[in-house]
């Protein structure tokens, strides 16, 4: 059996342009990594997805998962049949919930596929598989702090990142996506997908902070449309001392908070717990790649 770690991933910025022709909204997005996420393992078997952990419960069909679906993009891209396999997910990341848990899930299918079962399989065919699975399948294959452009498929390197400190916080409640999108273009409230200009490193979290605060997340308004547990979760970070900025990832469901270090964010955490105990929280670094 072999097993590799899918990592949450977290939008710093999102910014949102219109809808194309295709119905598809290109986006600017500065994509990083938490040391918190899923296990997939692998081995040969009977070609299907046993599902563990404390959020197996969320997810729906074994046919829907996006491993069952990186594998058949694989064999297409492949061109020939492969052997059966089985996968276990250990589910550790909340279910629509803005972390890419899905995308990183299939992902780390795909390195297990290839590393295990065909080590000839060059990365730019990865990447082509990884990416026809949706907006975040190519900056997920990785792991790697990544700048992602268009439908989510053109990357390019983000600048250099300090170690980032952050709390990660879900009301618990899933939030649709397809709901987010359309609450955003009844809004028409899209945004400048222009890559914006960011230094080559930051050189502190301070920096990082000040940096994003002229940036945005152009889905967060719709979420909280959408969700409004969304919005009380944000309010409440952006009222607490140890948040230097807070802000939704992704299309929502969960919230960030970044910290000046390890000791604030665990303050920061324990006192969210405490408050809300419904709450998933969970203190982590961001950037990657996490083993």
């Amino acid at each position: 059996m072999a097993e590799a770690f899918a990592p949450a991933k977290v939008n710093l910025f999102l910014h949102v342009g219109g809808p194309g022709t295709d119905g598809y909204h290109p986006i600017c997005s500065l994509m990083v990594f938490g040391d918190v996420g899923d296990r997939v393992s692998v081995r040969p078997g009977e070609g299907s997805v046993a599902v563990r952990g404390p959020f197996a419960a969320g997810l729906g069909r074994e046919s829907d998962n996006l491993i069952v679906k990186a594998v058949r993009a694989f064999v297409v891209e492949l061109g020939r049949p492969m052997e059966e396999l089985a996968f276990t997910l250990d589910k550790h990341l909340p279910v629509s919930s803005g972390l890419g848990g899905g995308s990183s899930d299939a992902g780390a299918a795909l390195r297990l596929i290839r590393d295990v079962f065909t080590p000839g399989f060059d990365d730019a065919r990865l990447e082509r598989v990884a990416a026809s699975l949706g907006a975040d399948g190519a900056a997920c294959l990785w792991g790697r702090p990544v700048v992602a452009q268009g439908k989510g498929e053109r990357l390019s390197p983000a600048p250099g990142l300090p170690e980032l400190h952050a709390v990660l916080v879900n009301a618990g409640v899933p939030v649709s996506t397809p709901e987010v999108y359309r609450a955003l273009d009844a809004s028409g409230a899209f945004g400048d997908v222009t890559r914006p200009r960011m230094p080559d490193a930051f050189e502190d979290v301070h920096e990082v902070a000040a940096w994003l605060a002229t940036q945005r997340n152009d889905l967060e308004a719709a979420a909280v449309a959408v969700a409004p547990d969304v919005g009380a979760v944000l309010a409440t970070l952006r009222d607490e001392p140890e948040a230097l900025i807070a802000r939704v990832s992704g299309s929502g469901g969960t919230c960030f908070a970044l910290c000046d270090d390890d000791i604030a964010a665990e303050s920061l955490a324990e006192r969210l717990e405490a408050l809300a105990p419904a709450w998933w929280v969970k203190r982590c670094r961001l950037g990657g790649p996490w083993a």
